[in-house]
């Protein structure tokens, strides 16, 4: 059985780690540098950033910052917000990350998938997917940090991107989002048993069960957590001893 991966956040803006509840009421959460240096030493299994205001501010991630933190962590790291070139990859993956993660910018041009997965690899390109279920019952896509509602269903979404190349999909539920009330497994398992590639789901973890849940049920192969670890309500050791010990597979 593959190992299930359990992935700290770090949503940064201003430079500073930040988490809010359904994408929204913003709070300082924390030093990104430390906390990141701080998940590796506890065993998380990789560390995802997402510069959350580059795209809506029309501009690219913060460089210096993914290379200090690379330079404390020794755990695949994921980096997303304001890319939209190869060029902005080349600059990311040359600062220390090893996938990077694109949302507004391959939806809006889809042949930006293709272009990275050709020159890099589709095992750099993870789709990050900002998911909404709405009033008649369907997950749509929302672009720009959660703010612009698109007309895409998310299934018919992620299988355009998986069929361009992409290598995982960073499934978010602005739903869950913070709410620490359990993850969509829903959408998580139809992507999950429809698609190829890895399913990471975000949103809504806040309890050991959410995480056994959402691996079991939602059939996913990761999943991100942000507040539970930020605000210490949660260690990644303490979370991965008891998944093991109810079956899941993990790296202890």
């Amino acid at each position: 059985m593959l190992t299930k991966r359990i992935i700290p956040c770090l949503d940064i803006k201003d430079g500073r780690t930040v988490k809010g509840v359904n994408f929204e009421d913003i709070k300082d959460a924390g030093d990104p540098v430390t906390l990141a240096a701080l998940y590796a030493a506890q065993g998380a299994d990789e560390l995802v950033f997402l510069d959350i205001t580059a795209t809506v501010e029309k501009r690219k991630t913060l460089s210096e910052l993914v290379n200090k933190i690379a330079h404390r962590i020794n755990i695949p790291f994921t980096v997303g917000g304001g890319i939209r070139s190869i060029d902005d990859v080349s600059v990311l993956l040359q600062n220390g990350a090893d996938k990077i993660s694109i949302n507004t910018a391959a939806f809006e041009n889809p042949f930006l998938i293709e272009l990275i997965a050709k020159n890099f690899g589709s095992q750099c390109v993870v789709l990050a997917i900002d998911a909404k279920k709405e009033e008649d019952d369907e997950w749509y896509v929302y672009l720009h940090g959660g703010r612009t509602k698109t007309n895409r269903l998310v299934k018919d979404w992620a299988n355009q991107a998986v069929s361009l190349g992409v290598g995982e999909i960073l499934l978010t539920s602005m739903n869950h989002d913070g709410t620490k009330q359990g993850f969509a497994l829903d959408i998580t398992s139809q992507l999950a048993m429809a698609l190829p590639v890895p399913i990471i789901a975000s949103g809504g973890g806040g309890t050991e069960q959410h995480f056994y849940d959402v691996f079991t049920e939602g059939k996913a192969d990761a999943a991100l957590a942000a507040s539970i670890f930020h605000y210490k309500e949660m260690s990644i050791p303490h979370l991965k001893n008891g998944l093991s010990q109810k079956g899941i597979t993990m790296r202890l």
